[in-house]
């Protein structure tokens, strides 16, 4: 088995802010809710990576206090709006498709764990044109559980044929780095949308850019390596 790099999405692999945004407006027209996020306001799109109804819940609060059934009536229109145009303006952060081809030309094994569900991720990565150059992709509906249980992340390293014990979570959120530390295993936070050095503890460090997660993961996989022998 391979050592084995796992990376989150939204916000890890993609900025996919301006396409998320972009369904929740169509939301709140849905909803006949005058209200909107900002594709040009950074806390916004930072807001976007947090999921469906963390944007609902942004849109709706700038009216005053926000109904939790209402940010359920959203959510499938949000959903549905987001998979009619889900990659429209979605683009890789700099350096990260090139990382993933250089772990993969180094013998890892790599893989999509999302909390995006199942369906909208294949889509995403077929309009990207990069579905083959991941082992596995793992959603959020694909298993019972979703991050921060473990067992997507653990799913995912079986599909992609990694080895359970020598492998990392790339990450941007909390619920990546617990999902990592439930695991048992490393966490590299990365910070573009939003600052993640709050959320670093023992078991997890930053990744500044792409172009030092090769070293990163060799350090780390090869520590995992050691332990276990």
């Amino acid at each position: 088995m391979k050592p084995c790099v796992i990376f989150d999405l939204d916000g890890t692999l993609c900025d996919t802010s301006l396409d998320l945004i972009a369904a929740a407006n169509a939301a709140f027209r849905h909803l006949g809710r005058d209200t909107a996020l900002d594709a040009d306001d950074p806390a916004h799109r930072a807001a976007a990576l947090k999921g469906g109804r963390s944007m609902l819940r942004a849109g709706l609060a700038r009216l005053g206090e926000v109904d939790e059934d209402e940010v359920d009536r959203g959510y499938q229109p949000l959903l549905d709006a987001y998979a009619e145009a889900v990659c429209v303006h979605t683009t890789f952060f700099p350096g990260a498709r090139e990382a993933v081809a250089r772990l993969r030309e180094a013998g890892y094994a790599v893989g999509i764990c999302t909390n995006k569900p199942e369906g909208l991720a294949v889509a995403l990565m077929e309009g990207l044109g990069a579905s083959a150059e991941f082992h596995a992709l793992v959603g959020a509906d694909t298993l019972p559980v979703r991050k921060p249980d473990p067992e997507p992340l653990r799913e995912t390293i079986r599909r992609a044929g990694g080895h359970p014990e020598r492998a990392i979570l790339v990450g941007d959120t909390t619920t990546d780095r617990d999902t990592a530390e439930a695991a048992g295993l490393p966490c590299l936070l990365v910070g573009f949308m939003d600052p993640v050095d709050h959320l670093v503890r023992d078991g997890s460090e930053l990744l500044a850019d792409f172009a030092a997660l090769d070293a990163a993961a060799h350090r780390l996989t090869a520590a995992e390596a050691q332990r276990i022998a």
